[in-house]
């Protein structure tokens, strides 16, 4: 697995995680143009896997997603 970042067009970091070869793998999280945390969850070779957490701009949990 590889360190990964996606930044958004004006350059603030959109998505950090890890890769392995092409496919998402491992934690990933995503954040708005501000800053904050807007979801986070885990990917298994490019497939959402376990609980996936939406939050709102002020870091509070909105919804919990269980991934199967």
């Amino acid at each position: 697995m590889k360190k990964h970042t996606h930044y958004h067009k004006d350059g603030s970091v959109w998505a950090k995680g890890f890769m392995t070869g092409s496919k998402m793998d491992g934690k990933w999280t995503w954040f708005r143009k501000d800053g904050s945390k807007m979801r986070s969850g885990s990917f298994k070779l490019g497939m959402q896997v376990g609980e996936w957490v939406t939050y709102d701009k002020h870091g509070k949990v909105v919804k919990k997603t269980q991934m199967k």
